[in-house]
């Protein structure tokens, strides 16, 4: 594991990109590990290897994460198998029209099979957009990073 924080995000809309900023912001701020925000269809099996945690964004697409984090699972899936387990995550979802509990089960799914380690509960922002949805998104980032650093996570 290395000495960074990975973050894997899929923001196709302005207000999925603050989320996102303001989660590496936060990171920043909170940690000295070094943060890396990768789109999953850029990121791959070395930017996980590189990391000491991976905390992962994604809308919810039709009940179900989006398709750029399922080719990223799908492209880390099977380098990553026997490397990575225990490596702490945790899950950020952006629903607008549903729970977002479609795409945490789908996630969910890959990572138990991956073997890595939930850090904390998955973060839903659900609904039309709220401007409190940042703050929220940088104490949960800010949260996993300090984790990371204690080696608590």
């Amino acid at each position: 594991m290395g000495n960074s924080l990975l973050i894997v995000a899929h923001t196709p809309s302005p207000n999925t990109t603050d989320l996102v900023q303001a989660m590496a912001n936060s990171c920043a701020k909170q940690s000295a590990l070094i943060c890396r925000v990768v789109p999953p269809l850029k990121a791959g099996a070395d930017d996980v290897f590189a990391a000491k945690g991976v905390l992962l964004f994604t809308p919810e697409n039709f009940g179900y994460m989006c398709g750029a984090m399922k080719d990223f699972f799908e492209r880390i899936y099977y380098p990553c198998l026997e490397h990575t387990q225990g490596l702490p995550y945790c899950l950020c979802v952006r629903a607008g029209q549903d729970d977002g509990s479609g795409a945490a089960t789908s996630v969910k799914r890959i990572v138990t099979g991956l073997r890595w380690r939930e850090a904390q509960p998955v973060l839903l922002c659900t609904g039309a957009y709220q401007g409190h949805f940042l703050d929220t998104a940088a104490e949960f980032a800010a949260t996993f990073a300090a984790g990371l650093e204690m080696g608590v996570f």
